[in-house]
């Protein structure tokens, strides 16, 4: 100790300053101390050093000790320990040796050591709250800098919310601006179009007054130079219409005369028009539309099937041609046989709703449709016959009679037809008090050879007769079926009577549709008849050819003119052509008179 000084810091065996010396028995050189100077027996000697010098020094620490490598890691935790416990020891101690004190060097390097221990640790906490200090800083300096951002986005949002409604605001403003412009313009655009109208509303005052001044003096001027009255002037106008009116008189007098001279046609006629009326048929054609409808496009692939094989099967079975284009949700059947036709759409409609499609499946359905339509035509002949009034018939006759439910004649039902037929013919029979029954027979099946057409060459007419013929029908009625088109020169009045009905029938306005041809012909014929008359600039044919409107040029035809051209054309139109109904004409006469405003 002799060498050190009492702020040296002493080192054993290579420690750092601050760290405590261990000895290799594992006990540290305080608590030896502090068990040597309490005197206790049990203190613990030390195993591995030399003993004690006979003169009572304690060992130098220097040269007893030496610290092992973790010794630095534990002395704060063995100093905060062994000072509270060495400082009662070693103060009585003190007191009361003093002399002690230097002859026991290990003592005083002891509570140097001590000294050292607990500096070392106050600077350590110091240390840890600095650093604790430090961090919390940090943190506060992270989260203030965390929330000026914040508040920085928040108030920049803001701001530019307040931004556009200030410029939303401005447009706004600067809109109602333009409107109340617009609106101030347009109030001085009124109030000087009020002022020019008002100054025209004055000037036309006075060229009213000039017009009526001038008018008085033509007036005066013309019976001057004609040497006639506006009286006199009336009365020659008054004498035209009357020779005007005398003529049409004239020309309905010669009608009712002619009239007069056909009163043996007026019976006819009316009983023809009694016929007619009783009977209470569709004023719309019907015609058969071989179109079936699908659940989704997606049909149409497995109708045709793998490499079309189904659509092959379906056709080679059923004679019918499938039609699948782009119509959506729906294919076409095409057949020139209206019940093969039928059959063919049934049996498509039940593999549709079946799901099962294949040519086997085409085959089983098809014999099931084709029994179904069979079954279908002779409950409808059955209902024919109900619906006629005749009882006794050849089955096979009600059968192909049922077919014709499925046949149209210029879009126009044959088993309806015959329907209506034989009705029409009955009223004609009773009037005339024949035989209604036979009347009624012949005219129901008249057109019984259009079921066969499509398997029998020739003529419906000689092909019904042959048919009716064979199965059992009376001379008569096979004369009336084979004469109804002229093939045969009719004999009985049966057989005129069938052609008068078949006529009514086929001929009342909506029963079958008029060729497209005839129907442009005659609208062409009726624009040309009114086109001819002088004065005539435009022609229009409206409504089907119902109504014809005649535009004139008003400074060539006047008032009283215009009447006479009407009259003219519906005339000439009459006397030209033939059409069902009645055709009205009307002639428009127009005066425009146009000015510019500037």
């Amino acid at each position: 100790m002799s060498g050190q000084g009492e702020g040296a810091p002493s080192t054993t065996s290579g420690a750092p300053i601050g760290s405590a010396p261990i000895q290799r028995d594992g006990t540290d050189p305080v608590s030896r101390t502090a068990y040597a100077l309490s005197g206790d027996p049990g203190a613990p000697a030390d195993a591995g050093t030399s003993p004690t010098p006979s003169n009572g020094s304690l060992p130098s620490p220097s040269s007893a000790t030496t610290g092992p490598a973790d010794a630095a890691d534990r002395a704060p935790e063995l100093a905060a320990d062994t000072a509270p416990k060495t400082a009662p020891l070693l103060a009585p101690r003190q007191a009361r040796d003093p002399d002690e004190q230097a002859t026991h060097p290990d003592l005083v390097a002891a509570r140097r050591h001590a000294r050292r221990l607990l500096e070392a640790a106050h600077d350590e906490a110091a240390e840890i709250v600095a650093r604790a200090r430090r961090r919390a800083e940090r943190e506060a300096d992270e989260l203030l800098a965390d929330a000026r951002r914040s508040a920085e986005r928040d108030a920049a949002g803001l701001t530019a919310d307040a931004t556009a409604r200030r410029v939303e605001a401005q447009r706004r403003e600067t809109r109602v601006a333009e409107r109340e412009e617009r609106a101030d313009q347009t109030e001085a655009r009124l109030s000087e179009r009020e002022t020019e109208l008002a100054a025209l509303a004055d000037e036309l005052a006075a060229r009213n007054q000039e017009l009526t001044r001038a008018a008085a003096e033509r007036r005066a001027e013309l019976e001057r130079i004609a040497g006639l009255s506006s009286d006199a002037a009336r009365a020659e106008l008054v004498k035209e219409v009357e020779t005007q009116a005398k003529r049409e008189a004239a020309i309905l007098v010669r009608d009712i005369e002619a009239e007069a001279r056909a009163k043996g046609e007026e019976r006819a006629k009316r009983i023809v028009v009694d016929a007619i009326q009783r009977v209470s048929g569709e004023q719309t054609a019907e015609s058969v539309v071989s179109v079936l409808h699908l659940p989704g496009d997606d049909m149409k692939g497995r109708i045709i099937g793998r490499e079309g094989r189904n659509i092959r099967a379906f056709e080679a079975v059923t004679g019918v041609n499938l039609i699948i284009d782009d119509t959506p949700e729906a294919v076409l059947l095409s057949c020139f046989d209206p019940v093969r036709r039928e059959v063919g759409r049934l049996t498509l409609e039940k593999l549709v709703l079946d799901g099962r499609i294949h040519p086997q499946r085409i085959e089983e359905v098809y014999e099931r449709s084709r029994e179904q339509v069979e079954q279908l035509c002779v409950r409808a002949g059955e209902e024919a016959l109900v619906q006629v009034g005749i009882a006794d018939m050849h089955p096979d006759l009600i059968a192909t009679l049922g077919r014709l439910r499925y046949r149209t004649s210029y879009g126009q039902n044959v088993l309806k037809h015959l329907i209506e037929t034989a009705h029409i013919a009955s009223h004609m029979a009773a009037e005339l008090r024949l035989d209604v029954a036979l009347v009624k027979r012949s005219a129901f099946l008249h057109d019984i050879g259009k079921a066969l057409t499509h398997e029998v060459e020739g003529s419906h007419a000689l092909i019904g007769a042959d048919l009716a013929r064979r199965l059992g029908e009376s001379d008569e009625v096979v004369h009336a079926i084979e004469a109804h088109h002229d093939e045969v020169p009719p004999r009985t009045v049966e057989a005129v009577l069938t052609q008068a009905s078949d006529a009514c029938s086929g001929g009342r306005p909506g029963a079958r549709r008029e060729s497209l041809e005839t129907y442009v012909k005659r609208l062409e014929r009726i624009e040309q008849i009114a086109a001819g008359m002088p004065g005539v600039e435009k022609v229009f044919a409206m409504q089907a050819g119902r109504e014809v409107r005649v535009m004139v040029a008003p400074d060539q035809v006047d008032d009283l003119a215009a009447q006479v051209l009407a009259r003219d054309v519906a005339k000439q139109i009459e006397d030209e052509l033939t059409y069902p109904g009645q055709i009205r004409v009307t002639v428009v006469r127009e005066s425009r008179a146009t000015g510019v405003a500037r």
